[in-house]
């Protein structure tokens, strides 16, 4: 099967990975164009361009998909399917539908649940105890396509973003193996989406800094869905602080607010009189470091409050 693959970023890698190890005619990858990084605004590859010219396949970095430039270069590699894995560009239908079998999209949610751009670090910052990854025949809608084969997991209470990403990553690839073997066989059925859906908006700094009249849970629940990127943020004794991991602490009939320091122990007591014990922080300008370290240098007095 000739199979053009779209997607752009490390999550998507491990889905092109596995197409090559499933022996899959790979004829063509479409990627975003290279970007400026770091301080001398270098040109970097997006991950999935680098690993597609490991491969000796053929990469298109068009601008735009609307201009019937990539159109005609689909035209040229007449694939029977494309695969679209976080592409980060919309598809107009002529592309959708030019394949035999149109396109499938590799989702990280179990849909229709967490539509949209941010789907893996919006279920952690709402509490979801599972997730998991679906692969959808895709229409014009925003995540919106008939449904192929789902694979659920557990989200561990200790999980932040960062590892949610990579466990799903790796899921995507078996769902997306799988739904290609379904494709061969014939056996691929489509189910439409029923049910509630919530859109997962793209992350920002705005959803950094903490309010701690919220619950214990809802506050950790912050703290590991917005770790690595783009981190959760309080203020305290005048500097703000990254709180980079953290974990459910105990009660305390302290002011909401309160900074608790105890030898090695940064607790910050939450609205509903419980504390979340911060693990890893990162003082402005200074080395993200343990709380242990944290304390060797930083003396917390009694009555500070974190803001």
């Amino acid at each position: 099967m000739r199979i053009v693959f779209m997607g752009t970023p490390d999550f998507a890698v491990p889905c092109l990975q596995r197409l090559i190890a499933d022996g899959e005619e790979v004829v063509g990858v479409f990627t975003q164009p290279d970007k400026p990084k770091g301080r001398g605004y270098t040109l970097c590859p997006p991950p999935v361009k680098e690993e597609a010219l490991k491969h000796n396949i053929p990469v298109f970095q068009p601008k735009s998909m609307k201009d019937g430039e990539a159109e005609a270069v689909l035209k040229d590699l007449k694939p029977d399917l494309n695969i679209v894995v976080a592409y980060g560009k919309i598809l107009p239908k002529e592309i959708l539908y030019l394949p035999k079998h149109h396109s499938i999209n590799i989702h990280a949610s179990l849909l229709p649940r967490y539509r949209g751009a941010a789907p893996i670090q919006r279920c952690i910052l709402e509490g979801e105890t599972k997730t998991g990854v679906t692969s959808m025949l895709m229409n014009e809608g925003l995540d919106t396509g008939d449904m192929l084969i789902q694979k659920e997991m557990e989200i561990p209470m200790d999980m932040n973003g960062g590892e949610l990403h990579d466990a799903l990553s790796e899921l995507g690839a078996e769902v997306m193996s799988e739904t290609i073997a379904a494709l061969k066989a014939g056996t691929l059925t489509a189910t439409p989406q029923t049910g509630e859906s919530n859109y997962a908006a793209m992350l920002s700094k705005e959803l950094c800094p903490v309010d701690f009249h919220k619950t214990a849970l809802e506050v950790h629940n912050q703290i590991r869905g917005l770790s690595p990127w783009p981190t959760a943020t309080t203020v305290f004794m005048g500097k703000k602080m990254k709180l980079h991991k953290a974990e459910l602490g105990s009660a305390s009939n302290q002011p909401v607010g309160s900074v608790l320091a105890d030898k090695d122990k940064i607790e910050i007591v939450c609205g509903d009189g419980r504390t979340v014990s911060i693990l890893e922080l990162q003082q402005e300008g200074k080395k993200r470091m343990t709380a242990k370290d944290f304390l060797v240098g930083h003396k917390i007095p009694k009555g500070v409050l974190a803001e």
